[in-house]
Protein backbone atom coordinates (compact mmCIF):
# COMPACT_ATOMS: atom_id res chain seq x y z
CA UNK A 1 0.00 0.00 0.00
CA UNK A 2 1.45 3.07 -1.23
CA UNK A 3 0.82 5.69 2.47
CA UNK A 4 3.23 7.86 4.28
CA UNK A 5 5.18 5.86 6.76
CA UNK A 6 4.33 6.62 10.39
CA UNK A 7 7.95 5.21 11.40
CA UNK A 8 9.41 8.45 10.20
CA UNK A 9 8.03 10.93 12.42
CA UNK A 10 6.54 14.42 11.14
CA UNK A 11 7.92 17.36 12.24
CA UNK A 12 7.37 17.91 15.86
CA UNK A 13 5.63 21.72 16.50
CA UNK A 14 8.11 24.18 16.64
CA UNK A 15 10.80 22.76 14.20
CA UNK A 16 12.36 24.14 11.39
CA UNK A 17 9.95 26.16 9.08
CA UNK A 18 12.44 26.00 6.10
CA UNK A 19 11.44 22.70 5.67
CA UNK A 20 8.09 23.04 5.94
CA UNK A 21 6.03 23.65 2.97
CA UNK A 22 5.34 26.97 1.96
CA UNK A 23 1.55 28.26 2.60
CA UNK A 24 1.97 31.65 0.91
CA UNK A 25 4.90 32.63 -1.94
CA UNK A 26 5.53 35.50 -3.23
CA UNK A 27 6.82 34.00 -6.54
CA UNK A 28 6.57 30.44 -8.19
CA UNK A 29 10.26 30.33 -7.21
CA UNK A 30 9.20 29.76 -3.82
CA UNK A 31 7.67 27.10 -4.26
CA UNK A 32 10.68 25.08 -5.56
CA UNK A 33 11.47 21.78 -3.70
CA UNK A 34 9.91 20.56 -0.26
CA UNK A 35 8.13 17.55 -2.18
CA UNK A 36 7.11 14.20 -0.33
CA UNK A 37 8.34 11.12 0.45
CA UNK A 38 5.82 8.25 -0.17
CA UNK A 39 6.33 4.21 0.73
CA UNK A 40 5.95 2.16 -2.51
CA UNK A 41 3.92 -0.52 -0.95
CA UNK A 42 1.51 -2.28 -3.00
CA UNK A 43 3.68 -3.06 -6.62
CA UNK A 44 6.51 -4.29 -4.33
CA UNK A 45 4.25 -6.75 -1.61
CA UNK A 46 5.79 -9.69 -0.68
CA UNK A 47 9.07 -8.75 -2.70
CA UNK A 48 10.89 -7.57 0.07
CA UNK A 49 11.99 -8.91 3.87
CA UNK A 50 9.95 -7.33 6.62
CA UNK A 51 12.46 -4.11 7.32
CA UNK A 52 13.10 -3.31 4.07
CA UNK A 53 11.19 -0.33 2.41
CA UNK A 54 11.16 1.41 -0.41
CA UNK A 55 9.96 5.23 -0.80
CA UNK A 56 9.65 7.35 -3.70
CA UNK A 57 10.63 11.10 -4.01
CA UNK A 58 8.18 12.57 -5.85
CA UNK A 59 9.58 15.36 -7.78
CA UNK A 60 6.41 15.83 -9.92
CA UNK A 61 5.14 18.13 -6.87
CA UNK A 62 7.75 20.79 -7.83
CA UNK A 63 6.08 23.69 -9.85
CA UNK A 64 7.23 23.15 -13.28
CA UNK A 65 6.75 19.52 -12.52
CA UNK A 66 9.81 17.94 -12.45
CA UNK A 67 13.08 17.65 -10.38
CA UNK A 68 14.60 19.70 -12.64
CA UNK A 69 13.36 23.03 -11.13
CA UNK A 70 15.75 22.55 -7.96
CA UNK A 71 19.21 23.12 -10.85
CA UNK A 72 17.34 25.23 -12.44
CA UNK A 73 16.42 27.50 -9.84
CA UNK A 74 20.10 27.48 -8.91
CA UNK A 75 22.01 27.69 -11.91
CA UNK A 76 19.85 30.71 -12.42
CA UNK A 77 20.32 32.62 -9.02
CA UNK A 78 24.52 31.59 -9.17
CA UNK A 79 24.54 34.00 -12.79
CA UNK A 80 22.42 36.70 -11.42
CA UNK A 81 24.84 36.93 -8.34
CA UNK A 82 27.85 36.34 -10.35
CA UNK A 83 26.77 38.99 -12.61
CA UNK A 84 26.64 36.64 -16.01
CA UNK A 85 22.90 36.92 -15.63
CA UNK A 86 21.94 40.32 -16.51
CA UNK A 87 19.10 42.27 -18.02
CA UNK A 88 19.10 42.35 -22.07
CA UNK A 89 20.74 39.22 -21.98
CA UNK A 90 18.49 35.47 -23.02
CA UNK A 91 18.44 32.13 -21.51
CA UNK A 92 19.86 29.67 -23.35
CA UNK A 93 20.08 25.92 -22.80
CA UNK A 94 20.14 22.23 -24.42
CA UNK A 95 17.53 19.95 -22.66
CA UNK A 96 15.47 16.84 -23.21
CA UNK A 97 12.33 18.32 -22.04
CA UNK A 98 12.05 18.92 -18.34
CA UNK A 99 15.02 21.42 -17.45
CA UNK A 100 13.71 23.73 -20.47
CA UNK A 101 10.37 23.40 -18.88
CA UNK A 102 12.13 24.74 -15.46
CA UNK A 103 14.04 27.48 -17.30
CA UNK A 104 11.00 28.50 -19.29
CA UNK A 105 8.91 28.97 -16.45
CA UNK A 106 11.50 30.23 -14.26
CA UNK A 107 12.97 32.74 -17.44
CA UNK A 108 9.21 34.36 -17.24
CA UNK A 109 9.01 34.49 -13.84
CA UNK A 110 12.13 36.53 -13.74
CA UNK A 111 11.40 38.47 -16.83
CA UNK A 112 13.94 36.85 -18.94
CA UNK A 113 13.69 35.68 -22.70
CA UNK A 114 14.18 31.55 -22.91
CA UNK A 115 15.36 29.80 -26.07
CA UNK A 116 16.22 26.17 -25.92
CA UNK A 117 17.79 23.96 -28.06
CA UNK A 118 15.82 19.79 -27.79
CA UNK A 119 15.76 16.85 -29.46
CA UNK A 120 12.57 16.78 -31.81
CA UNK A 121 11.36 13.20 -30.66
CA UNK A 122 10.54 15.18 -27.25
CA UNK A 123 7.03 14.36 -26.46
CA UNK A 124 5.04 16.58 -27.60
CA UNK A 125 3.39 17.54 -23.95
CA UNK A 126 6.97 18.78 -23.32
CA UNK A 127 6.96 20.93 -26.00
CA UNK A 128 3.86 22.95 -25.76
CA UNK A 129 4.59 23.06 -21.90
CA UNK A 130 7.87 25.32 -22.81
CA UNK A 131 6.33 27.12 -25.39
CA UNK A 132 3.06 27.78 -23.16
CA UNK A 133 5.53 29.88 -21.09
CA UNK A 134 6.95 31.94 -23.86
CA UNK A 135 10.22 30.46 -24.74
CA UNK A 136 11.35 29.81 -27.95
CA UNK A 137 12.66 26.17 -29.28
CA UNK A 138 15.10 25.06 -31.46
CA UNK A 139 15.09 21.62 -32.20
CA UNK A 140 18.10 19.19 -33.07
CA UNK A 141 18.20 15.78 -35.08
CA UNK A 142 15.91 12.88 -33.37
CA UNK A 143 18.29 10.66 -33.74
CA UNK A 144 21.19 12.50 -31.98
CA UNK A 145 19.08 12.33 -28.69
CA UNK A 146 20.55 14.91 -26.28
CA UNK A 147 23.75 14.83 -27.28
CA UNK A 148 22.71 16.49 -30.78
CA UNK A 149 20.65 19.16 -28.65
CA UNK A 150 24.34 19.98 -26.91
CA UNK A 151 26.06 20.57 -29.72
CA UNK A 152 23.51 22.66 -31.74
CA UNK A 153 23.54 25.13 -28.80
CA UNK A 154 26.88 25.42 -28.86
CA UNK A 155 26.76 26.11 -32.28
CA UNK A 156 24.24 28.88 -31.20
CA UNK A 157 25.78 30.25 -28.62
CA UNK A 158 29.25 30.42 -30.62
CA UNK A 159 27.46 32.74 -33.20
CA UNK A 160 26.25 35.54 -30.77
CA UNK A 161 28.29 34.97 -27.23
CA UNK A 162 27.13 38.18 -25.82
CA UNK A 163 23.71 37.88 -26.34
CA UNK A 164 23.15 34.75 -24.41
CA UNK A 165 23.53 33.61 -20.69
CA UNK A 166 24.04 29.25 -20.99
CA UNK A 167 23.48 27.95 -17.64
CA UNK A 168 25.16 24.51 -19.54
CA UNK A 169 23.24 22.35 -17.04
CA UNK A 170 25.60 19.20 -17.76
CA UNK A 171 28.89 21.58 -16.78
CA UNK A 172 27.54 23.77 -13.80
CA UNK A 173 28.62 22.90 -10.56
CA UNK A 174 25.25 24.68 -9.43
CA UNK A 175 23.30 21.39 -10.47
CA UNK A 176 24.72 19.32 -7.92
CA UNK A 177 25.02 22.06 -5.32
CA UNK A 178 21.47 22.87 -5.56
CA UNK A 179 20.35 18.56 -4.60
CA UNK A 180 23.35 18.84 -2.40
CA UNK A 181 21.41 21.85 -0.37
CA UNK A 182 17.57 20.92 -0.67
CA UNK A 183 16.82 17.54 -1.62
CA UNK A 184 19.78 15.51 0.14
CA UNK A 185 18.85 17.36 3.37
CA UNK A 186 15.14 16.74 2.47
CA UNK A 187 15.30 12.99 2.36
CA UNK A 188 17.01 13.11 5.61
CA UNK A 189 14.84 14.42 7.61
CA UNK A 190 12.19 13.00 5.78
CA UNK A 191 13.49 9.11 6.43
CA UNK A 192 14.48 10.91 9.83
CA UNK A 193 18.35 9.86 9.03
CA UNK A 194 17.22 5.78 8.46
CA UNK A 195 17.71 6.03 4.74
CA UNK A 196 20.10 3.83 3.75
CA UNK A 197 20.36 3.19 -0.22
CA UNK A 198 19.69 6.32 -2.29
CA UNK A 199 19.04 5.22 -6.25
CA UNK A 200 18.41 7.78 -8.94
CA UNK A 201 18.75 7.86 -12.76
CA UNK A 202 21.82 9.14 -14.94
CA UNK A 203 21.12 12.08 -16.82
CA UNK A 204 23.16 15.33 -16.32
CA UNK A 205 24.14 13.25 -13.19
CA UNK A 206 23.54 16.30 -10.80
CA UNK A 207 20.53 15.07 -8.86
CA UNK A 208 23.03 11.53 -7.45
CA UNK A 209 25.88 13.70 -7.79
CA UNK A 210 24.61 16.22 -5.23
CA UNK A 211 21.93 14.01 -3.16
CA UNK A 212 24.79 11.19 -2.91
CA UNK A 213 27.13 13.82 -1.25
CA UNK A 214 24.75 15.15 1.66
CA UNK A 215 23.94 11.95 2.58
CA UNK A 216 27.09 10.49 2.62
CA UNK A 217 28.13 13.68 4.64
CA UNK A 218 26.01 12.58 7.34
CA UNK A 219 26.23 8.79 7.00
CA UNK A 220 29.12 7.77 5.00
CA UNK A 221 27.49 3.84 4.96
CA UNK A 222 24.41 5.22 2.79
CA UNK A 223 25.17 3.45 -0.76
CA UNK A 224 24.59 5.26 -3.77
CA UNK A 225 22.96 3.30 -6.72
CA UNK A 226 22.71 5.43 -10.65
CA UNK A 227 20.42 3.93 -13.08
CA UNK A 228 20.80 4.12 -16.40
CA UNK A 229 19.47 2.93 -19.59
CA UNK A 230 20.66 -0.46 -20.97
CA UNK A 231 21.00 0.12 -24.52
CA UNK A 232 22.40 3.38 -26.66
CA UNK A 233 18.89 3.44 -28.72
CA UNK A 234 16.85 3.34 -25.80
CA UNK A 235 12.99 5.39 -25.16
CA UNK A 236 13.88 6.95 -21.76
CA UNK A 237 13.51 10.63 -21.81
CA UNK A 238 15.78 11.78 -19.57
CA UNK A 239 18.18 9.36 -19.38
CA UNK A 240 22.06 8.71 -20.68
CA UNK A 241 23.53 5.92 -21.58
CA UNK A 242 27.02 6.56 -20.21
CA UNK A 243 28.99 4.65 -22.41
CA UNK A 244 28.16 5.74 -25.72
CA UNK A 245 26.62 9.16 -24.94
CA UNK A 246 29.31 12.75 -24.06
CA UNK A 247 29.66 12.85 -20.76
CA UNK A 248 28.73 15.39 -18.32
CA UNK A 249 31.66 17.24 -16.66
CA UNK A 250 29.43 17.27 -13.27
CA UNK A 251 29.11 13.17 -13.61
CA UNK A 252 31.77 11.32 -11.51
CA UNK A 253 30.99 7.58 -11.89
CA UNK A 254 33.62 6.97 -9.26
CA UNK A 255 31.32 8.95 -6.92
CA UNK A 256 28.78 6.09 -7.57
CA UNK A 257 28.88 2.32 -4.66
CA UNK A 258 27.02 0.55 -7.95
CA UNK A 259 25.18 1.28 -11.50
CA UNK A 260 22.09 -0.91 -12.34
CA UNK A 261 21.23 -1.01 -16.49
CA UNK A 262 17.46 -1.00 -16.93
CA UNK A 263 15.26 -1.68 -20.35
CA UNK A 264 12.94 0.49 -21.85
CA UNK A 265 10.57 -2.37 -22.11
CA UNK A 266 10.62 -2.83 -18.05
CA UNK A 267 10.94 0.85 -16.84
CA UNK A 268 7.58 0.92 -19.20
CA UNK A 269 6.05 -2.15 -17.29
CA UNK A 270 7.24 -0.72 -13.86
CA UNK A 271 5.13 3.13 -14.93
CA UNK A 272 1.48 1.19 -16.15
CA UNK A 273 2.06 -1.27 -12.42
CA UNK A 274 2.66 2.17 -10.64
CA UNK A 275 -0.17 3.62 -12.17
CA UNK A 276 -2.86 1.10 -11.88
CA UNK A 277 -1.76 -0.57 -9.01
CA UNK A 278 -0.12 2.33 -6.41
CA UNK A 279 -1.71 5.18 -8.12
CA UNK A 280 0.94 6.78 -9.17
CA UNK A 281 0.99 8.37 -12.90
CA UNK A 282 5.27 8.98 -13.64
CA UNK A 283 7.15 9.07 -16.21
CA UNK A 284 9.71 6.22 -17.83
CA UNK A 285 12.64 7.33 -15.97
CA UNK A 286 10.32 6.86 -12.65
CA UNK A 287 9.74 3.64 -13.47
CA UNK A 288 13.40 2.69 -14.01
CA UNK A 289 14.47 4.01 -11.07
CA UNK A 290 11.88 1.79 -9.32
CA UNK A 291 13.15 -1.11 -11.01
CA UNK A 292 16.94 0.00 -9.48
CA UNK A 293 15.23 0.44 -6.07
CA UNK A 294 13.85 -3.04 -6.24
CA UNK A 295 16.99 -4.63 -7.27
CA UNK A 296 18.90 -3.42 -4.56
CA UNK A 297 15.81 -3.77 -2.02
CA UNK A 298 15.64 -7.75 -2.94
CA UNK A 299 19.02 -8.31 -1.81
CA UNK A 300 18.38 -6.48 1.96
CA UNK A 301 17.86 -7.61 5.13
CA UNK A 302 16.70 -4.26 6.20
CA UNK A 303 17.29 -0.71 4.98
CA UNK A 304 15.33 2.24 3.26
CA UNK A 305 15.65 2.75 -0.04
CA UNK A 306 15.32 6.21 -1.44
CA UNK A 307 14.33 6.15 -5.14
CA UNK A 308 13.98 9.73 -6.63
CA UNK A 309 11.04 9.81 -9.28
CA UNK A 310 11.72 13.25 -11.32
CA UNK A 311 8.10 13.37 -12.75
CA UNK A 312 4.53 12.33 -13.42
CA UNK A 313 3.68 10.75 -16.30
CA UNK A 314 1.11 13.42 -18.10
CA UNK A 315 3.83 14.91 -20.09
CA UNK A 316 4.06 11.52 -21.87
CA UNK A 317 0.48 10.44 -22.92
CA UNK A 318 1.55 11.23 -26.37
CA UNK A 319 4.74 9.15 -26.50
CA UNK A 320 5.26 5.23 -26.95
CA UNK A 321 4.31 5.10 -23.36
CA UNK A 322 0.66 5.68 -23.63
CA UNK A 323 0.15 2.34 -25.99
CA UNK A 324 0.70 -0.01 -22.99
CA UNK A 325 -1.69 1.84 -20.47
CA UNK A 326 -3.84 1.45 -22.81
CA UNK A 327 -3.46 -2.76 -22.71
CA UNK A 328 -1.73 -3.47 -19.22
CA UNK A 329 -3.29 -5.70 -17.09
CA UNK A 330 -1.53 -7.09 -13.60
CA UNK A 331 -0.26 -10.21 -14.95
CA UNK A 332 2.68 -8.45 -16.70
CA UNK A 333 3.45 -7.36 -12.99
CA UNK A 334 4.00 -10.79 -12.28
CA UNK A 335 5.91 -11.70 -15.86
CA UNK A 336 8.10 -8.22 -14.70
CA UNK A 337 8.93 -9.52 -10.76
CA UNK A 338 10.58 -12.94 -12.27
CA UNK A 339 12.05 -11.74 -14.55
CA UNK A 340 13.96 -8.98 -12.24
CA UNK A 341 13.97 -12.56 -9.77
CA UNK A 342 16.19 -14.57 -12.42
CA UNK A 343 18.20 -11.62 -13.71
CA UNK A 344 19.08 -10.93 -9.38
CA UNK A 345 19.51 -14.68 -9.17
CA UNK A 346 21.44 -14.54 -12.19
CA UNK A 347 23.70 -11.45 -10.65
CA UNK A 348 24.55 -13.48 -7.26
CA UNK A 349 25.73 -16.98 -8.58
Amino acid sequence: MATTSPSFPRLPVGASPRFLPTARAESVIDLIGNTPLLEVGKVTRGLLRRGVRIMAKLEGFNPGGSVKDRAARKMLQEGLKSGELTPGKTIIDSTSGNTGIALAMLGAALGYPVELVMAANASRERKRIIQAFGAKVTYSDPLEGSDGAILLCREIVAKNPQRYFKPDQYSNEANPLAHFETTGPEIWRQTNGTVTHLVAGLGTGGTVMGTGRYLKSRNPKIRVIGVEPDDPMHGLEGLKHMGSSIVPPIYHEEELDEKISVSTEDAYEMVYALGQIEGILVGQSSGAALIGALTVARELKEGCVVAIFPDFGERYLSTNLWIGWQSWNRSRLARLIAKCRNESASATT
